[in-house]
């Protein structure tokens, strides 16, 4: 990968965690005030997001930081294949943590507060969509305008980040639709179900990731 690109993911990466933590602070906040199951599993969702997003961003600094270190003896782009293998990983566990607070508040719900939960969920979509739109390159910033083609992309600790990102989304738009329901029609179950829903979808992703990143790892065809 050519440097000045990832540099650009550097500077991404450190934009994406502030809105990353804006977002999850509001989303623990009104998650607890509300009483929304989904709310809450993706602020928790977030607050792990925070932690990759760090180490992400800490395997750029490092890789730049050794480039030309006699250390590496092949370079340092597995350092990044490495940070996206450990992504996957937290990814995979908060997905089957999401699973568990669901099923339990499946069969003991609570009173929600449908329509702060709903303003709450709105305004996390808008963080996370501007969170991708960031890593895609379609938000350009410090007027850079290159475009970054994560699905073609082999920067795999890059490509780990957008996917926790993009689960965001999707748990962003499943809960509005959940809260939405369970507000007018009174189905409270939504709540879980839709927690559950968005940890299969992340389950899936990250075991795309691992395989992907495990076979560079140990150097397999």
């Amino acid at each position: 990968m050519e440097e000045n690109t990832q540099i650009q993911n550097e500077k991404r990466m450190l934009t994406v965690i502030i809105f990353t933590i804006i977002a999850m602070i509001g989303e623990i906040a009104f998650g607890y005030i509300t009483k929304s199951m989904s709310l809450l599993a993706e602020g928790y969702h977030m607050s792990v997001h925070v932690l990759t997003l760090g180490l992400t961003y800490a395997a750029y600094i490092i890789a730049r930081k050794f480039k030309d270190s006699a250390l590496f003896i092949n370079g340092t782009y597995k350092i990044g294949v490495l940070a996206g293998y450990t992504s996957a990983v937290f990814l995979g566990i908060t997905a089957l943590g999401i699973v568990y607070e669901s099923v339990q508040r499946f069969f003991n719900p609570a009173e929600i507060l449908f329509t702060e939960a709903i303003y709450a969920s709105i305004f996390a979509l808008i963080i996370n969509y501007i969170c991708v739109a960031v890593m895609e390159g379609k938000l350009h910033l410090h007027h850079h305008h290159d475009s970054t083609n994560i699905s073609e992309s082999k920067d795999y600790n890059y490509k780990a980040a957008y996917y926790h990102i993009l689960s965001d989304v999707l748990i962003s738009i499943l809960t509005i639709i959940a809260l939405v329901l369970g507000k007018y029609f009174n189905c409270i179950h939504l709540d879980a179900l839709t927690g559950i829903l968005g940890a299969v979808f992340i389950l899936i992703w990250a075991v795309k990731l691992l395989k992907s990143t495990v076979k560079i790892l140990i150097d397999m065809k």
